[in-house]
């Protein structure tokens, strides 16, 4: 007979959705425990974080922890394609809201605001894992520590932040095909040597786009300590075209963009080179009245405008304030106070992916001479604020989209 213990809340990874919706949790006392299978720090990509997660990260009381950790400061994004080049300032925007983020090495930021969750009182427990769960009645939760002793937690509800490990995806069969077309992501970190000539902003996200083939695009997100995240998106017929060996293929493509190549130019790569392949996932529900799938654990998009850390922290402030009625005693829908609101910013993030991909939205971003206030309400978007519904290009993107596309088009 296995240990069985009890709590309120679990919640399945303490990344930053994790970390941030256990604070809020412990913020009006309900009891929550976070069950986390690897040791931080830990490597993790989505690098590039939007201002409107400081908006999440504010109500979690994790905001001055952030502002002193050294990170690289972001106030915006940059975008070339073949001679032609765009900036986007997110101080410029048509939401109100924080305008300037950060771009963070994963490790780092998670075990910091990990900490800063445990610095509030939440228990989290390191290298224990969510070995099978059943919702029959209440959720049961069997788990396995270090040591490789089995115990059980019996709580009311279950918040899944375990990312792109999917852990109730999988034990329940929610997994579904996405929407997206499957690509593969080849990355690493670089001593970047960048010299200053005035064509790379370090407190901006650089994305470029291959010349001979406008659906493959890379990211150069640069870091407070001198080195930079490079990574390149393709299709796997693409990069049939290349060397199989991750580093030999990444590098060849570096030096088919210009811009790249001639920064890049004095880089060193002494870190090992990961991908994955297919990242794009979806599911049948986000949610019943046992528990919520957060961020990447219920439907990750694509990683090109940096939105997933964002999805993630707005799900868990989505998720845990219906909590929080439910405990204060009040009706909930988990379907209308959770999964509709958190969709509005999903499906808007959504469209404008599409629209990458298709080639509209690259040339409504990349347009030399942009409608001032159209450009503010697209920054909005890309500044992360898929969530404003004063924002027409958040209410209706399919056809705003459509529309600026035909004045924009070449």
């Amino acid at each position: 007979m296995l240990k069985k213990q009890q709590t309120q809340v679990v919640i399945i990874g303490a990344g930053p959705s994790g970390s941030v919706a256990a604070a809020l949790l412990k913020q009006k006392n309900i009891d929550v425990i976070v069950i986390e299978k690897s040791l931080f720090p830990r490597f993790s990509i989505g690098e590039s974080l939007l201002p409107a997660c400081m908006e999440v990260i504010k109500k979690a009381n994790m905001l001055d922890a952030v502002e002193k950790g050294n990170f690289q400061l972001k106030n915006g994004a940059a975008f070339h394609y073949d001679g032609r080049f765009s900036e986007f300032d997110f101080t410029k925007k048509f939401t109100a809201g924080a305008g300037t983020t950060y771009q963070v090495q994963r490790g780092d930021f998670d075990k910091l605001l990990a900490d800063e969750a445990q610095n509030q009182g939440v228990e989290l427990r390191y290298q224990h894992e969510v070995l099978n769960i059943n919702i029959e009645h209440k959720p049961l939760l069997t788990i396995v520590d270090k040591t490789g002793q089995q115990y059980q937690i019996e709580a009311d509800f279950v918040l899944d932040a375990s990312g792109f490990a999917r852990v109730l995806p999988r034990l329940l069969d929610l997994e579904e095909p996405s929407t997206l077309a499957p690509r593969k992501a080849i990355f690493t970190h670089v001593e970047d040597n960048i010299i200053d000539d005035g064509y790379f902003d370090r407190d901006k996200i650089l994305i470029s786009i291959h010349p001979d083939n406008s659906e493959v695009w890379y990211w150069l997100i640069p870091f407070s300590n001198g080195t930079c995240s490079v990574g390149v998106v393709a299709k796997e017929s693409f990069l049939a075209n290349y060397p199989s060996d991750n580093k030999r293929a990444l590098q060849q493509l570096i030096n088919e963009e210009a811009g790249l190549k001639r920064i890049l130019k004095n880089a060193n790569y002494p870190n090992q080179f990961g991908d994955i392949l297919g990242y794009s996932a979806n599911v049948k529900t986000l949610c019943d009245d046992k528990f919520a799938l957060l961020g990447n654990a219920g439907e990750f998009l694509d990683p090109v405008f940096s939105s997933g850390v964002t999805i993630a922290m707005k799900s868990a402030e989505l998720a845990t304030d219906t909590l929080i009625k439910k405990f204060a005693g009040e009706t909930v829908n988990w379907i209308d106070d959770y999964a509709k609101p958190l969709m509005v910013g999903v499906d808007a993030f959504r469209c404008y992916v599409e629209g990458w991909y298709s080639g509209e939205f690259q040339e409504v971003i990349l347009y030399p001479k942009p409608n001032q206030k159209v450009k503010e309400m697209v920054c909005s978007i890309l500044a992360g604020y898929a969530w404003d519904e004063k924002n027409p290009f958040v209410t209706d993107p399919y056809r705003r989209l459509n529309t600026v596309f035909e004045l924009c088009k070449p």
